[in-house]
């Protein structure tokens, strides 16, 4: 560390923070939200803090009373950006579980936004539940995040409904993303 300090600092004279810098291995260490894994032609991943980052950052706008048109508009500008960073990584299999667990934050949101056994049986059977079971998931006193990932929710909000209603996929994003370059 001390030679790469020094030269660093005399050859090019730049300034090297020290809090910040380190010598070791390359998938110990993060760099500008990105890491590296452990194999022997090491492939550049997104950093599980980045990524902890994106969840805390998703998790706190439910919070706020937007309508859903509103909030997947901002959603789809933070997440295109956040994607086209992070696109130089070789990890399709984060993007593809990040889409299923924003559309499962998605539906808890709307659960959350029916409030009443009324408003959400009524919903249900619009989106074409029979009555019996849109009258069982209506009355079910289990938490919002668990029913979020029920069948009946999971497959009556599925991938088609949010797509079509302006949700975008940051797994067809990524793919694009990747051909381009």
């Amino acid at each position: 560390m001390k030679g790469i300090q020094d030269f660093i600092e005399h050859k090019p004279r730049l300034k090297v923070n020290e809090e910040n810098s380190a010598v070791d291995r390359p998938g110990k260490r993060k760099i500008l939200g990105f890491s590296f894994t452990f194999h022997k032609e090491p492939k550049v991943r997104i950093a599980k803090e980045s990524i902890r980052r994106l969840h805390k950052k998703i998790r706190a706008s439910r919070k706020m009373s937007y309508t859903m048109d509103y909030r997947i508009e901002k959603l789809n500008q933070y997440l295109m950006g956040w994607c086209s960073y992070f696109a130089l990584a070789d990890t399709i299999s984060t993007f593809k579980q990040l889409d299923s667990w924003i559309r499962r934050q998605l539906r808890m949101c709307l659960w959350k936004n029916w409030k009443k056994p009324k408003t959400k049986y009524t919903n249900l059977i619009k989106l074409g539940t029979p009555p019996s079971k849109a009258w069982e998931w209506a009355n079910s006193h289990k938490g919002y995040w668990r029913i979020s990932n029920s069948p009946i929710l999971h497959r009556n909000l599925g991938n088609s409904y949010w797509s079509h209603r302006g949700l975008k996929s940051l797994q067809n994003r990524y793919e694009t993303l990747r051909q381009i370059s």
